[in-house]
């Protein structure tokens, strides 16, 4: 994983200082193991590049990196198939080696089809003055641009930040394909076209992802001086996913499982699925290509070859190399014990398992006196250390301790390191304006607050390892973050799908599920991957590993959940007999339950607020405190 970014202006002045500077501290926060910046300049335009590296793979490769021809290449990403990299390859020289062998902009995109894992990429032409870039399919790498109303200069980078003086702001690179500038074409007739390769369907042209929304918005908010094109020579790229199952079930098909759950969802409630044979093959399926997945994402790290089993049991500061969001929801679990298939058995787990205070223990300490971040942070985590049942015994809590001793019981010879993460409303607070805000920026509402900040008190991993005996302060080490992102949106565990089925049926929650896959890059995974990758750790999305994905879009919705089963049951039904598959049992009937209600960070602070609200606690940074609060060009 890493920080990049590019800074482009086709005027004589030279690009800000300041502003290299600030977006310099940004991104080495994604990528604090080695850092490089290059500039390319001639009389009609300016570049200049950094590449902030977090090593997780092969040898250590400093960005950007640069070919004979004066080409260059930044990678933010991970090839988890499709472009063969060895176990002690670094895939950014391996994608680079390729790139450079492209003779053509259809050897390009045939290029970025085949590739499976999370990336996003720029990519400098500099025979042909142009600049590729984009993200993978589903949008689990961020990448943002900006356009200045000065000069005619733009950026592109991992993250971004507040500008004032400006009407045009950081914006998300739609997950649309990838685009191409020609920078000498635009330097002399002072327009931006970007031009771009579509993704498209391997079944056909009738499936073409629309794009025509994606169009109207992107010309709704680039300024006058650039625009949106198709490319010429009507590329496109592979979408590396089959298509939706859209199949309505015929008439002998029975949906309705009311006659297997008359009560309460029980063990038993769920075996008696299992005793039909088709039914017990497809649950076998998806632990398998699940478990594929996973393992993919916890054994591409560097681990300590040289030391023998018995050394790393006696090793008494052998730390995690993997930490997982930990609820104790089904989700989690899952992914849990899948992860511990792979990584090696002398190695930790860290279970990164976040509460905020109770809404009225906040209230009174905030009475108390104000506190600086890290002083608060002390005091609170040593009061729940102290009681954490009357601070944060909120549901994830309570769901995270019961998830750990199930888990103990399934593999006892793990070392499972439970990490409670307590937040008091001061450090929430003092975090979000000045650390989280412009992470969670250019998404704005109240739900991307809410889980924008979770997520980042999560994954930072400061916490408290609790174990029988004791509670001690616990730091977690952790490169890579597991997350069950994609598991709600593709098996109908959202209420707003039950509500759809029960109102609609199965056809329009078919249209809700494709919605939800077409939307995730914009909605979360833009977001999820700035705010975890300001800790120097990298995001890892199971769910939404290709294989996953196709397997489960060519199942019918049938049987992938039930919604006329009650909670706890019939949402994410196919994940739920997996569970029970690998040996999970209570969690395998716990309903789903939102990870900001969960944490019990929604409505810490306001209780009348709707998710879809525009949450004015993201403005709170002022903007003349931001180094990148500067335009490009002075």
């Amino acid at each position: 994983m890493c920080g990049i970014g590019c800074l482009v202006s086709f005027s004589v002045e030279h690009l800000s200082k300041d502003l290299k500077e600030g977006l310099l501290s940004n991104l080495k926060r994604r990528g604090p193991d080695c850092s490089k910046q290059l500039s390319r300049s001639n009389t009609h335009y300016q570049c200049f590049f950094s590449g902030h590296v977090l090593h997780l793979r092969g040898a250590v490769t400093a960005q950007p990196v640069e070919d004979e021809r004066g080409d260059m290449f930044l990678w933010n990403g991970e090839v988890f198939g499709g472009v063969q990299v060895e176990a002690e390859e670094n895939d950014t020289q391996v994608m680079f080696h390729f790139l450079s062998a492209c003779k053509s902009d259809s050897d390009i995109t045939s290029l970025f089809s085949e590739v499976r894992g999370p990336w996003s990429f720029i990519y400098y032409q500099a025979s042909r003055h142009c600049l590729w870039f984009g993200r993978d399919f589903f949008g689990r790498r961020s990448l943002l641009w900006h356009f200045s109303d000065l000069h005619g200069s733009f950026c592109l980078a991992s993250v971004g930040g507040q500008i004032p003086g400006g009407t045009h702001l950081w914006q998300e690179v739609p997950a649309s394909g990838i685009f191409r500038i020609d920078l000498m074409s635009a330097s002399v007739s002072g327009h931006v076209v970007l031009r771009l390769c579509p993704w498209r369907s391997v079944s056909g042209a009738h499936a073409l992802r629309d794009q025509s929304g994606t169009m109207a918005y992107l010309k709704a908010d680039l300024p006058p001086w650039v625009s949106v094109e198709a490319n010429e020579a009507s590329l496109y790229l592979r979408e590396p996913v089959v298509p939706l199952n859209m199949m309505s079930p015929q008439a002998q098909v029975a949906v309705d499982g009311s006659g297997l759950a008359s009560g309460p969802p029980t063990k038993e409630t769920l075996q008696a699925f299992l005793r039909d044979g088709h039914t017990k093959q497809a649950v076998q399926q998806f632990i398998e290509v699940l478990s594929t997945a996973v393992k993919k994402r916890v054994l591409c790290l560097p681990r300590d070859k040289n030391m023998t089993p018995s050394e790393v049991f006696q090793a008494s500061d052998k730390k995690a190399n993997v930490a997982i969001l930990f609820s104790g929801g089904i989700d989690s679990m899952v992914l849990a014990a899948l992860a511990d298939r792979h990584i090696p058995l002398e190695e930790p787990i860290d279970l990164l398992n976040v509460a905020f205070m109770m809404r009225e223990t906040a209230s009174d300490q905030r009475k108390e006196k104000q506190k600086n971040c890290s002083k608060n942070f002390s005091e609170s985590a040593n009061a729940a250390a102290a009681n954490p049942e009357k601070q944060f015994n909120v549901p994830d809590r309570i769901t995270g301790r019961a998830g750990l001793k199930e888990l103990q019981t399934v593999s006892p010879s793990r070392i499972w390191n439970f990490i409670e993460i307590n937040v008091s409303l001061e450090e929430l607070q003092e975090l979000r304006s000045s650390r989280i805000c412009h992470l969670i920026q250019p998404l704005d509402t109240v739900l991307d607050d809410s889980i924008g900040c979770a997520v980042w008190f999560a994954s930072r991993g400061a916490g408290w390892l609790v174990t029988q005996d004791e509670a001690q302060p616990y730091q977690s080490t952790a490169k890579v973050i597991i997350t069950g992102i994609g598991a709600d949106e593709q098996l109908a565990g959202y209420s707003r799908h039950r509500v759809c089925f029960q109102t609609r049926g199965l056809e329009a929650l078919n249209k809700e599920i494709k919605m939800e896959i077409g939307r995730i890059s914009s909605r979360n995974l833009g977001r999820d991957d700035r705010v975890i990758g300001d800790h120097g750790k990298e995001a890892r999305f199971p769910f939404l590993d290709e294989n996953v994905v196709s397997f489960l879009n060519s199942l019918p919705i049938w049987e992938k959940a039930n919604l006329t089963l009650p909670r706890g049951l019939g949402e994410k039904l196919l994940l739920r007999l997996a569970a029970l598959e690998l040996g999970l049992t209570a969690s395998a009937l716990l309903p789903k339950r939102a990870m900001q209600f969960g944490s019990r960070i929604a409505k810490m602070e306001k209780k009348n607020e709707k998710s879809s609200d525009k949450c004015g606690r993201l403005q709170l940074v002022p903007l003349e405190n931001l180094s990148l609060g500067k335009e490009i060009i002075q």
